[in-house]
C-alpha cells in the first residue's frame, strides 16, 4: 500500500446507504421488554429487521421522548468490520441512518481510501439509537438501556473487527475509560473480537492540520493498519 497520504478530507459526492430490509410480518415487538431495567436475552432477534422493528417502539430510556426517528444501522447486514459511534446527531435523527452528516461523509472517504466498501465490508451503528438532546454525550444509564440492542446487533452482524470511534464508544462497548488519544490505534481483544479505538470523524473535522502527528495523520496510519488486518483475516 502506498505510503503517500491520500486526501481523505474531500467531502464530495458521498451517498449514504441504508438498511432497507422490511421486518418479518410475524414479528411482534410488543413481546420484547421495553423497560430499561428488564434485560433482553441474547438470541432474542433473528435478524436486523426484527431488531429494528423493536427499536422503533422502544421506550427503555428518556431519549425516546425526544427522537424524530430511531437510528439503528447502515451498511452490510453481515460485515467483517463494524464501526460503532457515540449516538445520532441531527441529520441522523432526521433521516434514521447513522453517520450521514459531514462526519459520515468523511468516514466514507476514509474507508474508500483503503478500498473498503460501506455496502459490502462495513456495518455502522452507535452505542445509543436515539439522539441525545443538544448532541450531548449519552449518559451511562442511556447507554446501559440501549446496550442489549448493541450486543444483539454485534451478534447478528458477526464482525471480525470492531472500530470504536471516540472514548464514549470505547467505554460503552468495552468498559475501558482511557482517553482516546492514549489508546487510539491499539488493537485490543473484547469478547473474542479484535477492536481498535479510533478518532471520531467529528474530531477530525475540528482539527484541520494534516502534518505528521496530527489527528488526521494518525487516522491515516490507523486505517491502513485496519486494512492490513482485514486482509490478514480474509486470507488475502
Amino acid at each position: 500500500m502506498s505510503e503517500e497520504q491520500i486526501n481523505l478530507f474531500d467531502l464530495s459526492a458521498v451517498a449514504p446507504a441504508a438498511l432497507t430490509e422490511p421486518p418479518p410480518p410475524q414479528f411482534d415487538p410488543a413481546t420484547i421488554p421495553t423497560d430499561g431495567r428488564v434485560p433482553i436475552p441474547q438470541g432474542t432477534y433473528d435478524s436486523l429487521a426484527s431488531l429494528a422493528a423493536h427499536c422503533g417502539q422502544c421506550q427503555r430510556c428518556g431519549l425516546a421522548a425526544g427522537r424524530t426517528q430511531v437510528v439503528v444501522s447502515r451498511g452490510a447486514p453481515k460485515a467483517a468490520i463494524a464501526i460503532i459511534g457515540e449516538g445520532p446527531g441531527q441529520s441522523e435523527d432526521e433521516q434514521g441512518i447513522p453517520f450521514v452528516g459531514k462526519s459520515g461523509q468523511l468516514l466514507e472517504k476514509i474507508l474508500a481510501s483503503v478500498r473498503l466498501d460501506m455496502d459490502r465490508d462495513v456495518h455502522v451503528c452507535n452505542v445509543v439509537r436515539c439522539r441525545p438532546p443538544g448532541n450531548r454525550a449519552p449518559t451511562p444509564e442511556e447507554i446501559a438501556a440501549c446496550r442489549p440492542y448493541l450486543m444483539e446487533q454485534i451478534r447478528l452482524v458477526d464482525p471480525k473487527i470492531i472500530l470504536l470511534t471516540g472514548a464514549t464508544a470505547v467505554k460503552g462497548v468495552t468498559g475501558r475509560k482511557e482517553g482516546i488519544t492514549k489508546i487510539r490505534g491499539q488493537w485490543m481483544e473484547w469478547e473474542g473480537r479484535l477492536c481498535m479505538p479510533i478518532f471520531h470523524p467529528a474530531y477530525l473535522l475540528r482539527n484541520a492540520s494534516r502534518e505528521k502527528g496530527s489527528p488526521k495523520w494518525l487516522m491515516w496510519q490507523d486505517i491502513q493498519a485496519v486494512r492490513a488486518k482485514f486482509d490478514e483475516l480474509q486470507g488475502a
